[in-house]
């Protein structure tokens, strides 16, 4: 009997051995996370391998995930394929569904993505600019000629109408008509752009502000009732914008990012034991399986040890 165990014992040892080993230099990957001294002298191999590397692991794990994991082709593929496409165009039919039986009003739903400031502020800029512009056209000298152009022969057709059934011969009239209507014409012309010019921005600013209050008082499903066509131009000018900014724009925006000093800087913000933590959630099999590993080598170095 003792003799048997005599045999066994080397390759158990051995086992052991390569158990023991394998679970230290596992262990010694990330302990200890500080350096060691005794009486003043460094004691080796501290800290960890991975504490003592951390700067040159989070650079190296950023540049290699930013090449080759993350980089433009890889992105761009996948931001483009016909499954993101797809899961974008389902996505917006939804909410387009979703808002075509919405009864709250644009402004309260608008006040689920902006603040109530951000809307005062988005309606008086929008307000400003558009009054500008039309207070701009009105104010050109031609409009008041075109009105007054327009009020005069409309004036002469009913003039001319009126008469004609009251006297069969208008000729004398019409000749009459015609000499005042050109002073008449630029008479008018000059009133209406002196009232343009004293009124309209008043009159401008007030009939935005009222048509901005009754559209922003409107039900979110009124609005986009029977706008088919429209909401349909609208999902393909959102996919066509999506299209653009991802071909066009990736570029400048991976070098805005900068995803490999990204990736770099939180590794190096994360605590060892945080690190310790995640690496064993990932690879806890695979660490396992390399404990066990040891100590099966070391088995049957014991059992060839045994032998010979």
């Amino acid at each position: 009997m003792s003799f048997e165990l005599s045999y066994l014992v080397g390759p158990l040892v051995g086992g052991v051995i390569g158990y023991i080993t394998n679970d230290v230099a596992i262990r010694m990957l990330f302990r200890p996370h500080q350096p060691k001294y005794i009486f003043g002298m460094h004691v080796p191999f501290t800290p960890g391998i991975i504490p003592k590397e951390k700067y040159r692991i989070a650079q190296a794990v950023g540049e290699t995930i930013s090449d080759n994991l993350m980089n433009q082709e890889v992105l761009e593929k996948n931001l483009l394929s016909k499954e993101m496409i797809g899961k974008i165009v389902g996505t917006i039919d939804k909410f387009i569904s979703q808002q075509q039986h919405n009864p709250e009003t644009l402004e309260s739903f608008l006040s689920h993505y902006l603040t109530r400031r951000e809307l005062q502020s988005m309606r008086e800029s929008a307000e400003g600019d558009l009054a500008k512009i039309l207070y701009k056209k009105l104010n050109d000298e031609s409009v008041g000629t075109k009105i007054s152009h327009k009020i005069i022969e409309r004036v002469m057709v009913k003039m001319q109408s009126g008469l004609t059934g009251i006297v069969g011969n208008t000729l004398g009239f019409n000749q009459i008509a015609e000499l005042m209507s050109e002073p008449a014409e630029h008479l008018l012309a000059k009133h209406i752009n002196e009232l343009i010019s004293s009124q309209s921005e008043q009159m401008v600013g007030n009939l935005l502000h009222n048509e901005t209050d009754k559209l922003l008082s409107m039900p979110v499903c009124e609005l986009l009732k029977d706008k088919q066509e429209q909401t349909a131009q609208l999902k393909q000018t959102a996919i066509g914008l999506y299209r653009t900014i991802i071909s066009e724009r990736l570029p400048r925006i991976l070098n805005a990012l900068n995803i490999s000093k990204i990736i770099e800087n939180r590794i190096n913000e994360m605590d060892m034991n945080d690190t310790e933590r995640i690496v064993h959630q990932v690879m806890d099999k695979e660490l396992k399986a390399v404990i066990w590993f040891g100590a099966l080598l070391g088995f049957i170095i014991g059992i060839i040890n045994t032998i010979f």
